[in-house]
């Protein structure tokens, strides 16, 4: 069973709430759960004012259906890996379901190495990739009746293509993976080469090829990830003794790491909880 349950903003900083804007997550059926993190909402009605949307990098892959796309060619797209925080400014209505993929098994639903769709705002529709079944299942999603109605859809769809893969993840990235998530990120490339017994050069190359991003890059990710999973929780320690559990050994470089990632300081993000003493 998965431990890496990655968090997005809204989740964290419930406290920000807005009557026009909505965010939810839902778990996927048991069969999934080895390749599917959650599935989620984002639903905003435009009243005068605008919300910020934050995104952070969770080291997943998400294949997102706009229900409000003009057409069916737009409506679902693939998002890739993220190294860094997007802020989106809502302001018109907007729609959205996602369906959020470990990248250690989304090549079995992609069929192509994640790096094709990792950058920032780099997305990719997901017709390029599915041709006429992406076209198919946005027109049911957006003919649905409900979450509810959505998530069983998605779900059969997403069955029928595992079962008819054939594509699987590079067994040297899929190991490294399961070394970092482990560690919970704490891992060094030099230990992850003599545990796997190839170079560090390789590993390396391996991760670009097939993620589009470094395997210290994914390692802090989910380090931070981790991080966040115990502050969430409402952890008893001190901020600092937390931030030096997860490797952070001075508070500016704590600070520094946070803000690349989330885009605002830790007592920003968790204000009285996270106080620095």
């Amino acid at each position: 069973m998965r431990t890496f349950i990655p968090l997005q903003p809204p989740t964290l900083q419930q406290e920000w709430s807005d009557p026009n804007y909505r965010y939810r997550e839902y778990a996927p059926g048991d069969s999934l759960k080895p390749y599917v993190a959650c599935y989620w909402t984002v639903d905003f009605r435009a009243s005068g004012s605008s919300r910020l949307h934050r995104i952070i990098p969770d080291g997943c892959v998400d294949i997102i259906f706009d229900l409000r796309s003009p057409s069916f060619a737009k409506g679902g797209f693939v998002a890739g890996l993220m190294t860094g925080f997007e802020a989106m400014n809502l302001s018109g209505e907007h729609s959205l379901f996602g369906i959020r993929f470990h990248s250690d098994t989304v090549r079995r639903f992609i069929s192509y190495p994640v790096s094709e769709f990792t950058g920032t705002g780099h997305h990719v529709y997901l017709e390029h990739i599915w041709g006429n079944h992406a076209l198919m299942l946005t027109e049911q999603i957006m003919a649905s009746n409900g979450t509810a109605e959505i998530i069983e859809q998605v779900e059969d769809a997403l069955l029928q293509r595992l079962i008819r893969s054939e594509s699987d993840t590079d067994d040297l990235l899929f190991t490294s993976m399961q070394y970092i998530y482990a560690s919970q990120g704490l891992i060094s490339i030099r230990s992850l080469a003599e545990h796997l017994n190839y170079s560090e050069r390789n590993i390396r190359r391996t991760f670009q090829r097939e993620l589009g991003a470094g395997p210290k890059e994914f390692a802090g990710i989910v380090r931070f990830q981790y991080l966040l999973q115990e502050l969430y929780r409402g952890s008893q320690a001190r901020l600092t003794d937390l931030a030096a559990k997860y490797g952070y050994y001075d508070q500016p470089h704590f600070i520094h790491h946070f803000k690349r990632y989330y885009g605002l300081s830790p007592n920003q993000v968790f204000k009285a909880s996270t106080e620095m003493k």
